[in-house]
């Protein structure tokens, strides 16, 4: 059964807040109109930060300049594409470069 991503993303974010504690990060939705293509999720940390890109499934469409900002994000800190299937791994790497 396939989650609508708007429910994936909201309960990602609920997760983030409770396994990292609201004090210990700040989670930004990003405006999809202002840079077309950027990630969805900015969590910023203590030192560093990641940038997430919430996809349904591991199978879903990638919009044009997705995998751009994903590359870069990745390269300055932290960037994934992040969907049900690899939501555990995902988490596992923010709790170890977020803290």
């Amino acid at each position: 059964k396939q989650i609508l991503e708007s429910k994936f993303q909201n309960r990602l974010i609920n997760r983030i807040k409770s396994e990292f504690g609201e004090d210990n990060v700040i989670i930004l939705k990003n405006d999809p109109n202002y840079i077309q293509g950027f990630p969805d999720l900015t969590i910023l940390g203590k030192k560093r930060y990641a940038v997430l890109e919430c996809k349904r499934d591991k199978d879903s469409n990638r919009q044009p300049n997705q995998e751009f900002y994903i590359n870069k994000a990745n390269r300055l800190s932290y960037g994934r594409f992040i969907y049900p299937e690899n939501e555990d791994k995902i988490l596992d790497d923010l709790h170890n470069i977020l803290k």
